[in-house]
């Protein structure tokens, strides 16, 4: 049970680094309040949540999941509102990232 928690831990930790990277996109210089306070919320819950994770995950699967799912999500984020390119290579490149920290659950013990 303990090791299931630490995985929905790291997976919504990932989510709140997409956050704290969208919210990167706004905070001119950290001159820009509201972003700049949505960028330090998340990014101390994500990291925070990455250690809570580590605590039963290996901490190089942990991280690597952690980072996978941010850099996809943030990837996902940068084609659906701010119009970066949606080519089939990024498409193919991303279902790799995917693969490859599903490879990394399945191999974490």
């Amino acid at each position: 049970m303990a090791r299931r928690m630490a995985w929905i831990w790291l997976i919504v930790g990932g989510c709140f680094e997409v956050g704290f990277t969208t919210c990167l996109r706004f905070v001119d210089g950290f001159r820009n309040i509201p972003w700049t306070l949505g960028f330090l919320a998340s990014v101390t819950l994500s990291m925070g949540l990455l250690e809570v994770a580590s605590r039963s995950i290996p901490m190089g699967t942990a991280y690597a999941v952690w980072g996978g799912i941010g850099a996809i999500g943030t990837v996902i984020v940068g084609m659906a509102w701010f119009g970066e390119p949606a080519t089939p290579l990024r498409i193919v490149l991303i279902f790799a990232i995917v693969a490859c920290i599903a490879g990394l659950k399945l191999t974490a013990h």
